[in-house]
């Protein structure tokens, strides 16, 4: 894309006068630059001459340096068509400063991309002179052009629809007479009077929006029914004129009915398409206006949402929708978190838990602080993603929209050839006219521009209540093609918490008094594995207490000691219980088989007496077990024709036991993180297309390298970014979800893409060859439509397989 001179570029990275001498020769350098102007102060070069944006992106980059970009959202109205979406990309793409449009017929919006300097005026200005109408998306409706709301409801609604049915079914009746050899021809000026209201009140949407396309240089479905329908009602006209008001060669009722069918067409198009966006409102609906705000003071009061802050104290009663996302005070809950994470039973949440704004409280009273609000909270986040994901275009789009660039001036042409070739074959121009409107009625390609958007929305909606994010459509039709799964272990198979898993005594000590005197060392301990020895004993005592231990010491890096009852207690490694001159032999088969199983092991010792020997009292054995649901995760996979990797930065013997566990294909241990995404990379050899599953920071690397990055919802903010699909809860079954959803939705696209090609390749010949009326154009041209949107609702009757 060429953008004229003058241009202006933001400029980012910037921080002394050398930084202008190098911005000024990085793009001096590029083709088309004549000349090139930067200040320091405003952060803004000034180019004169021809220059590519992405050339000079490119060249700032290489320096070091970036340009600052902003993004848009506008609401697009008066598409109607594949060529539509041409048309506007094409004149947004055009302005000086964007650097990218993408368009979506079945969202009916414009997601543009382009520089700091660019406002929205420019572009709502750009979409306006290609004969539509744009506003910022969540601003007040603004009308498309200036009439009322009666002139537009007789255009566009029910009413206009209503009374085009009414004034179409008299000239219809005649034909359907015909079929039993019944003679009900209306008089002619009775014809004319019923068919020109529709012709040209109802029907003059596809007069002023296909002479803006004609305008612009370009064509569309309106152009298409208006040249279509112009040219039966002007035949009809003519042979009115000519032969009177009883000519068997009225046409009226061709062109009439076909303008009703695509009215009826697009009405049904738009409840459909109603119902491909379910997903993202219900979501809006869950965000709550007001919030139950407790004061210092300890009073309450309702307050608006938008006027909390960050760290104020809010008061949720059972039953209630939780307003913001929030940090548990005080107060215990059950939280149905389904419309958010997919998660269908509630989960309990108490003090220090964190909790997600649009949730339903159950039973108890819970106290919060604010953590996040307005466009940082988790179901703005998640809204974001969705529309992000709806709006965007597959890759296989690309196809749809080379062919929509030249379909309606081939359509012209073909019916142009229609008229002189039935008119010179056989001298009867009335059947060549009406031939050719078929052809233009039957070739509108709507259903070719809501092919792919209408079955993104649907699979993008149904994941998002499954509780999987799907960032962009580019990941959604990649996961399809996976051939490998790589995982990380912890936090995303397993729970990422130690357990205690065994405590075996040495010699005649009872099981359960190792675990209470290992317990007692622990008590105050934020150790992980202290705390796993704490909730052991809590799940054993019973509500038993335990007493103090005195003269605690920490041995930095083996464990530690203290004394209890006149008696020394020794916790910690092998290396620890060595130095302490320990005897490991009565434990040491027991160790070796649990180490085999990846535990990691600590020791008990007691001191009875200052200067006696120490003396073993058992082990205690940690591990981090799988998650529930891994070990189906994995089969799920594996059914889908998967192959399913470790990655872990844990010793061998850990990654081994889990890959044994769950029966993972491959195990690769002790694996940095900075060399996860080497591992990818090397998986990738060959062509193979590899998804990694993580939730760390220390994953973001591997899920950036990795085709499709999956990343758990309970994780880090980073990996989430670095993804392309996000697990709202942390359930690994939700990638063999994901990979299928992606499957099936892919599949509708193509099934839509062929069905919107065949009502082409197979209509536009009979209409041509003249084995079409143009009424039953018509309604298949309409039907078209209908038919690949309901074929993408299929998609919300997906369930998971178990």
């Amino acid at each position: 894309m060429n953008t004229p001179a003058p241009l202006t570029l933001p400029i980012t990275g910037m921080s002394c006068a050398s930084c202008v001498k190098r911005v000024e020769r990085l793009l001096a350098k590029v083709p088309g630059v004549a000349a090139v102007t930067v200040n320091l102060a405003t952060e803004q070069a000034e180019l004169s001459g021809e220059a590519s944006l992405p050339v000079l992106a490119a060249a700032l980059q290489q320096g070091g340096y970036g340009l600052r970009e902003r993004h848009w959202q506008l609401q697009v109205t008066g598409m109607t068509c594949a060529s539509c979406v041409g048309r506007i990309e094409k004149a947004l793409r055009k302005l000086p400063g964007v650097l990218d449009a993408t368009v979506n017929l079945a969202t009916e919006t414009a997601s543009v991309r382009g520089l700091a300097t660019l406002d929205s005026d420019s572009l709502i200005a750009a979409i306006t002179r290609a004969g539509y109408g744009a506003r910022l998306q969540d601003e007040g409706q603004t009308a498309e052009e200036p009439k009322g709301m009666l002139w537009q409801s007789l255009q566009e609604g029910r009413l206009g629809l209503a009374l085009a049915v009414l004034l179409s079914l008299p000239l219809l009746l005649p034909m359907v007479g015909m079929l039993w050899g019944a003679h009900w021809m209306l008089d002619g000026w009775l014809q004319l009077a019923l068919a020109t209201p529709v012709q040209f009140v109802l029907g003059a949407r596809f007069y002023r929006k296909g002479w803006a396309a004609l305008k612009a240089g370009s064509g569309n479905m309106d152009l298409l029914v208006a040249l279509g329908t112009s040219a039966a009602y002007g035949l009809s006209v003519y042979e009115l004129l000519r032969h009177g008001p009883m000519s068997m060669s009225l046409y009226f009722e061709s062109a009439a009915v076909v303008i009703t069918l695509v009215l009826l067409g697009k009405q049904l198009e738009a409840r459909a398409k109603h119902r491909t966006t379910e997903a993202i409102r219900a979501l809006r609906k869950l965000r709550p206006e007001t919030a139950r705000l407790r004061r210092a003071d300890g009073s309450e009061q309702d307050v608006p949402v938008a006027t909390l802050a960050l760290g104020d104290r809010v008061v949720v009663r059972p039953g209630e929708r939780i307003p913001v996302d929030g940090t548990v005070l005080e107060g215990a809950s059950h939280v149905d978190e389904s419309l958010i994470t997919g998660e269908s039973l509630p989960v309990a949440r108490g003090e220090g838990d964190a909790v997600v704004g649009g949730a339903m409280n159950g039973e108890g009273l819970l106290l919060l602080a604010v953590r996040a609000l307005g466009a940082e909270s988790t179901l703005a986040r998640i809204v974001r993603l969705v529309e992000s994901a709806q709006a965007g275009k597959a890759p296989i789009q690309r196809l749809v929209d080379q062919v929509s660039a030249v379909f309606v001036p081939v359509v012209v042409v073909l019916a142009a050839l229609t008229v002189l070739g039935w008119g010179l074959g056989t001298g009867d121009w009335e059947r060549a006219v009406l031939h050719a409107v078929a052809v233009l009625v039957i070739a509108c390609p709507c259903a070719l521009g809501l092919a792919t958007p209408a079955a993104l929305m649907a699979g993008t909606g149904v994941a998002a209540r499954r509780g999987l994010l799907i960032k962009d459509a580019e990941a959604l039709e990649m996961a399809r093609q996976l051939e490998v799964v790589a995982f990380d272990k912890t936090g995303t198979l397993t729970e990422g918490r130690p357990r205690l898993l065994a405590h075996q005594p040495a010699g005649a000590l009872a099981a359960d008094e190792l675990l209470r005197l290992s317990a007692i060392l622990q008590q105050g301990s934020e150790h992980p594995l202290a705390k796993a020895v704490l909730g052991a004993w809590q799940e054993a005592a019973a509500g038993r207490s335990l007493p103090r231990a005195t003269s605690l010491r920490a041995v930095p890096g083996r464990g530690l000691s203290a004394e209890l009852d006149g008696q020394a207690l020794m916790l910690g490694s092998q290396r620890y219980m060595q130095e302490l001159g320990v005897t490991l032999a009565p434990l040491e088969a027991a160790a070796t088989a649990l180490q085999a199983e990846g535990r990691t092991l600590s020791w008990l010792a007691r001191r009875p007496a200052p200067e006696a020997p120490a003396e073993l009292l058992g082990l205690l054995a940690f591990g981090d077990p799988v998650k529930p649901g891994a070990r189906e995760a994995i089969a799920q996979l594996r059914q889908l024709g998967l192959r399913t990797v470790l990655l872990s930065g844990d010793n061998r013997g850990a990654a081994e036991a889990v890959g044994r566990e769950l029966g993972l294909d491959e195990v690769h241990a002790e694996v940095l993180p900075e060399h996860k995404a080497e591992q990818v990379t090397a998986l990738k050899a060959g062509g193979r297309r590899v998804a990694m599953v993580g939730d760390g920071i220390n994953d973001a690397p591997a899920l950036a390298a990795a085709d499709v990055g999956l990343a758990m919802g309970s994780g880090t903010d980073v990996a989430m970014h670095a993804a392309g699909i996000t697990l709202m809860r942390p359930d690994p079954r939700l990638v063999a979800e994901a990979i299928d959803i992606s499957r099936r939705t892919v599949a509708k696209i193509r099934q839509n893409l062929f069905w919107a090609f065949a009502y082409n390749v197979v209509g536009i010949p009979l209409a041509a060859l003249g084995l079409l009326n143009p009424v039953i154009a018509g309604a298949a041209m309409a039907l078209s439509s209908v038919t690949v949107i309901s074929n993408a609702l299929l998609l919300q009757r997906w369930r998971p397989t178990r």
